[in-house]
């Protein structure tokens, strides 16, 4: 059976969410606006797998505050994934993409529609969860 674990960070600084640009010649989801994060190597723990994902994808450190979110699907390529969400904060400031990315951007929390529609629902249960919406 093909399948995966992966962990993506929720990061948020003053009110604004990390979204970053997967590049448009990707092969999964090219030119999607989505989180930094990836799949966990075999046996990883998946808070040292998000901090090194994150760390590879943008030169930022965080910290892995609590999960958001789990979501267990297949993708187009067969591949079957668990997915867990942690909501996150910066350590430090300077992003810096590496080649999987093309662009990023802190989105504001209450326009974030550039973001892919997969991640909607958890900015929506973030915002819940903070007192956002009524």
């Amino acid at each position: 059976m093909n399948v995966g674990l992966a962990a993506k960070a929720f990061i948020v600084d003053d009110g604004k969410l990390l979204s970053v640009k997967r590049r448009d010649d990707d092969v999964q989801q090219p030119g999607m606006w989505e989180i930094p994060g990836g799949r966990l190597q075999p046996g990883e723990n998946p808070f040292d797998g998000l901090k090194r994902e994150v760390r590879e994808e943008t030169g930022l450190e965080i910290s892995v505050l609590d999960p958001l979110s789990v979501r267990h699907f297949t993708r187009a390529d067969g591949q079957t994934i668990t997915l867990i969400i942690f909501v996150c904060e910066p350590l430090s400031k300077k992003v810096v993409l590496s080649e999987e990315h093309s662009a990023f951007d802190w989105l504001d929390l209450n326009d974030y529609g550039k973001l892919g529609k997969f991640f909607h629902a958890d900015v929506e249960a973030y915002k819940k969860r903070q007192g956002m919406t009524q």
